[in-house]
Formats: C-alpha cells, sequence, structure tokens
C-alpha cells in the first residue's frame, strides 16, 4: 500500500478469552466434543431465564418506542430511574446527566481508554480483565501498567505495590478496579476500597471501577458500590444488564459518572465520551427500556439473591475438587461465576504433558505449545485430552502462571464432571514428564 495501514496500537489487541476459541475449533476438528468454560455466558451455559424476566421484555418490545432511536446519552425515564437508584444508597450523589449509556460495558471501556489523551494512562489490576488492559494498552501503543493482586491474600490488591508504581509514574491519571474482579472472583471489603479511593484523593487520580458483578457477591461477603466510599473523588463506574439479568446479548451497558463538579478537566473529558458516543448516534432502545422495570419488579432483589446462592455452591464444589490438588493453590470465588487455579512455583517446567491418543493432534499440540507461556502449554495439552476449554492466566497480563474456568455449567452431572476432570487431569499434567509422553 501507498501507506502503512496498520496502527502500532493493534499489536496490543488481545482478548485471551476468545482468542483461545481458535484453537478449539482445531481441536474439534479432530474428533474431540469441547466443553467451551472460557467465556461467561450463563445463556450458553443453560441458564433459564425467569418467566417474569421474559413477559416485561416481551412487553418492551411490543411499545413502538423500543424500535427507534433514543438520545444519544439513553432514555431520559431510565437515565432518572438508574440515578434514583444510585441516590438510594449514602455516599456520591448523581443526576440523570451523570448516567451515559454505552452498546455493553466493552463499548464502555473503548471509549473510556479511547479518549484519554495519549499521556494519561490508567492503571489496572493484574491479573487483568483483557478488555480493560487491551483498550489501555491500545490507547497509547504501550504495554498494560498493572499493580498486583496478591493470590496469598485472596486476591486482594497490593497496596503497597499501586502506591510505589503510583508513585514512580507520573503518567498515571486514573487507577481501575473490577469489584467483584474477573478472573479471580475476589470481592473487595470496604475498607479496601476505602484505601484505593485515598490513595486517588492523595495523588489527584480519577477512579474507573467495573462493577458488571456488583450484584453477584456471594452470601456472608460484605462489599459497597464505589459511589458509597468515593464521595470527593471523580470517577466512572461500568454497570450493565448482561452477567446479572442475564442477557449478554442485549449489549446494554452503562456509566455512571460521580463528582463531575469536582474537576473542571474531568469534566472535560466526560464531554468528550458523550461526544464520541453522539458519532454512533445513540445505544440500543429496547434494553435500556427494561431496565426500569425489570430492576423495580419486587421480584428483582430475591432473583438476584437466589443466583447469588447458586454460584457461591458451586464454588464450592469447584474448590472441593482442586484444592487436594497437589501443586495447585485455589482461592475460592467471593462473587461473580469465575474462578483461578495457580500452579505453584516449580512444578512446571515445560515437559509435562497429558495423554493425547490421535498423534497428528498430539504433533499440533506441540506445535501450538512451542514457545508458549508454561500454563499456556497447560491449556492446549487440557483442551486436546478433555476437551475442556479454559484460559491461561497468562492471557490475562498474569506472572502467576494458572487458568480461569467458570461457575456456569447448569447440568449438575456435566459440572460435576468438569471439576473432576480438571482435578484428574491437573495430576497427571504435573505428575508427567518427558518420558511419559
Amino acid at each position: 500500500m501507498r501507506a502503512n495501514l496498520v496502527s502500532p496500537s493493534s499489536a496490543h489487541l488481545s482478548y485471551a478469552i476468545r482468542d483461545i476459541v481458535k484453537f478449539g475449533e482445531l481441536v474439534r476438528q479432530h474428533g474431540v466434543e469441547i466443553t467451551w468454560e472460557n467465556i461467561g455466558d450463563p445463556i450458553a451455559k443453560g441458564e433459564a431465564v425467569a418467566p417474569w424476566i421474559r413477559e416485561i421484555v416481551h412487553d418492551v418490545i411490543d411499545a413502538d418506542s423500543s424500535w427507534g432511536y433514543c438520545p444519544t446519552e439513553g432514555f431520559m425515564e431510565v437515565r432518572e430511574a438508574l440515578a434514583a437508584h444510585v441516590n438510594e444508597r449514602e455516599g456520591a450523589r448523581v443526576s440523570p446527566a451523570d448516567i451515559i449509556f454505552f452498546n455493553g460495558v466493552a463499548d464502555a471501556v473503548a471509549k473510556v481508554y479511547g479518549f484519554l489523551s495519549a499521556h494519561a494512562r490508567v492503571i489496572g489490576p493484574s491479573p487483568a480483565y483483557s478488555t480493560h488492559s487491551s483498550a489501555e494498552s491500545a490507547h497509547c501503543a504501550l504495554p498494560h501498567l498493572t499493580y498486583d493482586l496478591d493470590p496469598a491474600n485472596g486476591w486482594m490488591p497490593d497496596l503497597v505495590d499501586l502506591r510505589h508504581k503510583v508513585q514512580a509514574n507520573p503518567s498515571i491519571a486514573g487507577i481501575l478496579l473490577i469489584n467483584p474482579n474477573n478472573p479471580t472472583g475476589a470481592v473487595y471489603p470496604v475498607k479496601v476500597l476505602e484505601e484505593i479511593v485515598a490513595l486517588a484523593r492523595e495523588f489527584d487520580l480519577f477512579l474507573v471501577a467495573d462493577e458488571i458483578y456488583v450484584h453477584m457477591v456471594f452470601p456472608d461477603t460484605e462489599t459497597v458500590h464505589l459511589s458509597e466510599v468515593a464521595i470527593d473523588v471523580p470517577a466512572i463506574v461500568m454497570r450493565g444488564v448482561s452477567k446479572e439479568v442475564p442477557w449478554p446479548g442485549s449489549r446494554c451497558g452503562w456509566i455512571e459518572v460521580l463528582n463531575r463538579s469536582l474537576d473542571q478537566n474531568f469534566s472535560a473529558y466526560v464531554d468528550s465520551l458523550v461526544a464520541a458516543k453522539r458519532l454512533e448516534v445513540c445505544s440500543t432502545s429496547g434494553p435500556q427500556l427494561a431496565i426500569p422495570r425489570l430492576f423495580g419488579d419486587a421480584r428483582y432483589p430475591g432473583h438476584l439473591a437466589q443466583r447469588a446462592r447458586m454460584f457461591a455452591a458451586r464454588a464450592e464444589e469447584a474448590y472441593e475438587a482442586l484444592r487436594v490438588v497437589p501443586g495447585i493453590k485455589v482461592n475460592p470465588a467471593q462473587g461473580a461465576f469465575y474462578m483461578t487455579a495457580l500452579f505453584e512455583p516449580g512444578v512446571l517446567n515445560g515437559d509435562n504433558r497429558l495423554p493425547i491418543a490421535d498423534q497428528r493432534l498430539r504433533e499440533t499440540v506441540e506445535r501450538q505449545a512451542k514457545g508458549a507461556a508454561l500454563d499456556a502449554r497447560f491449556v492446549y495439552h487440557l483442551l486436546a485430552s478433555t476437551g475442556i476449554c479454559v484460559v491461561p492466566l497468562s492471557g490475562f497480563y498474569s506472572p502467576h502462571p494458572g487458568f480461569r474456568f467458570t461457575l456456569l455449567e447448569t447440568d449438575d452431572a456435566k459440572r460435576a464432571w468438569i471439576f473432576r476432570t480438571l482435578a484428574e487431569a491437573l495430576a497427571t499434567y504435573l505428575e508427567s514428564d518427558v518420558s511419559a509422553a
């Protein structure tokens, strides 16, 4: 071409959760049935949407207004309802003008990072959720900046590490927190949130909080919305309906802008997000109109509580299956519907194997695994040997080798098989050596 068409930012675009699908499809061509444990889609895993929720959505679709455009920021009546929900809590106050709709949280992520100054960085947790880390990297064409989550402390943020990195890097303008956390399933207590807010206040930073799972906190686990503790720090909170309704196909998310009036530069930045959204005209109409009816229905709190109990029981089931495997460390999830398993230091040596009967498939795995991260090698062998598709933690900007899997399988027998097979495969893999291949 006359000019180079490829942006330097493209080298920073990766999404490990779906990147593994390409190899999974290749494995399937060899006759292996794949169990997809890589992506958080409750519907694909068989979760049935409650009839009363379906009725509300059907009624909304029958309304003519759901078929047309809406205002760029979203329907005013929906934004009023969401602002009222925020203001029911103690903490930062918001108005409908502080609620802005996007086509899913992923769209909000793209805009929030994409319209930052190229010199302004947002430091995020490691392990990192790929949508955030890739978008932040791509906006400045540099590796993502991360602070550590400590697996020895229930995957809590290492606040000493975070402070050190903020002090050492003046380009950091914001801090990302994901609560409940994806991929770890950790939930941050109030004290941790307050300390992150205090750090942002001290260094004149803004906060980004991904709270897509905030209504999926397990029983006996306590946390709060960021708005309840960030009363004097500018922040953007990301919310949506994809996980809690669940309705991932709705592509309906929004941001709640907190304390915009405290900083003129932050306010101008939020204006740029709205201007960017205006170029797209608006976000999807129908799902927006369902939100006030869903959130305002007397059955909704019970719906959320029932799902939290269900995923808590599955997390315990997974923990009991994996915690006994020598060389593996696993923290039980406290929220969302993911868990991670870690390999203890030194147990992976590049020679570990799982039995793969098909010679051609075995050769394919060896080619794919050549030069790959050690946890990715396990993921490739697991796929070919058992058909179970998980995501390596190295794909989440993590220095800790391990993998993430979901708690979404609705078939009790199959879910038990998944956890049992994972445990057996891990034990076999860690006991193996190159001579056993």
